[in-house]
Parts: structure tokens; C-alpha cells; sequence
């Protein structure tokens, strides 16, 4: 995998996204509180969500019967509940996105693309930005298999991980490709529901989330 730099909205908040993954990072009074309030990275699912809502990372992605040629796959994403603070940033793989455009956006005073991320400054409480995209996300691995590989979601401030709510719905051609294997698997705090021709995944966690959906194209 080749090696890539990502931009920060502070020295102490880098962020970083691998293929449809993208990172939240933010500058605030949060980055002030203690170590032992926040997760250091491992995964930890929340089987009951904490009192106050958290910001919730809705995503949406469409494989296409060009998607199997060219590993380009439509993205649409919405972000509810960002935090409260002065400046914050997405951010996305370079080289692995293009035609980002933000299609709508409330309760920051700023919003733009930069690139491969998108800059907010001035976020107020209740915000919610949604964007548009498309990702080289859906890889041929031979033998007539495809991975497509999301993350890694999560939330983070200094060098903690808070909690964060992921929704994954991924469209694909069910006459072209069978499911074969969805991870993580389903545990108390990760739901995943299968139907012909789309993916529903709902994950609720502190830490760092990535997403390996396995397909076999059909003969």
C-alpha cells in the first residue's frame, strides 16, 4: 500500500482515512480531558449508547457494474452531531477520492474542500454536514473476488478515541456479485443485515472501525 500524508487541524489532532474511511478531528476544550476519560485505540463496541448524542457518521455507497472494472464506487455521507468546537476537519485518502463537494451543511459558519477533506471552523451544537464523492474503494483481488475496505472511523482528540455511531448502507449489483463475508462480525454493539443487493451495518464504538465486505462475482 503506498504510503501517504494527511493534513491536521492542530499538531496534537492528525487524521487519517483509508479508502472510504474518513477521520474527524477536532480543536477544543475536549483535547483537555483526562487520559483516563477516553479509549487509546482498541476497538471497544458500546452495547448502550452514553448519555449525551454522539456524533453519528451516515454513509451510503453504490457499487455499479463500472465499479467491477474500475474500483470507482459512488459515496454519499452525512455527518449528525459533530462537536462543538472551533475548527474540525474529514478528511479522505489521497489518490482515492475525487469530485468531493459538500451538498449541504448547517450550524458551522465555514465549510469548504481543501483538497482531499473538507475544513469547518466555527461548529455549533446540533450541527450536520452531508457530502458527495466518488472512491477507489471496491479492489479486484483475483480469483473473482472483491474487497471493499471502509475506515478507519473514528473520533479522536490528542491521542483518545470518544465514542462515535457509524451507519453503512452499500448498494450492489446482486446479479453481478454474491455477498460472501461481512467484518467485523455481528456482536453486541454491531449489527449487520443482509438483503439482496444491499448491506445495512450499524456500529456504535470507541477506538478505531474498519469494514471488510467480501464479494465473489458471478459466472
Amino acid at each position: 500500500m503506498p504510503r501517504h500524508r494527511t493534513e491536521s487541524v492542530t499538531a496534537a489532532c492528525a487524521g487519517l482515512a483509508l479508502l472510504l474511511g474518513s477521520t474527524v478531528c477536532a480543536d477544543d476544550d475536549l483535547l483537555l480531558k483526562s487520559a483516563s476519560a477516553v479509549n487509546e485505540g482498541q476497538l471497544h463496541f458500546l452495547v448502550m449508547p452514553p448519555d449525551k448524542p454522539v456524533h453519528h457518521h451516515q454513509n451510503r455507497i453504490v457499487i455499479d457494474p463500472a465499479s467491477l472494472d474500475t474500483g470507482w464506487v459512488s459515496l454519499t455521507q452525512c455527518h449528525d452531531n459533530l462537536d462543538a468546537v472551533p475548527r474540525a476537519q474529514i478528511t479522505f485518502r489521497e489518490g482515492f477520492v475525487r469530485d468531493l463537494r459538500i451538498d449541504s451543511s448547517r450550524g458551522a459558519a465555514e465549510a469548504w474542500v481543501d483538497g482531499p477533506s473538507i475544513q469547518l471552523r466555527g461548529i455549533e451544537p446540533g450541527s450536520r454536514l452531508c457530502l458527495s464523492a466518488q472512491t477507489r474503494a471496491l479492489r479486484d483481488t483475483g480469483g473473482g473476488y472483491y474487497n471493499l475496505n471502509n475506515g478507519p472511523y473514528m473520533r479522536k482528540f490528542l491521542d483518545g478515541y470518544y465514542p462515535m455511531r457509524v451507519t453503512l448502507d452499500v448498494d450492489y449489483p446482486s446479479a453481478m456479485l454474491r455477498l460472501v463475508d461481512v467484518s467485523p462480525q455481528v456482536t453486541a454493539g454491531l449489527a449487520v443485515q443482509e438483503t439482496p443487493g444491499r448491506i445495512h451495518l450499524d456500529a456504535l464504538f470507541e477506538g478505531e472501525l474498519r469494514t471488510l465486505i467480501q464479494f465473489l462475482r458471478r459466472e
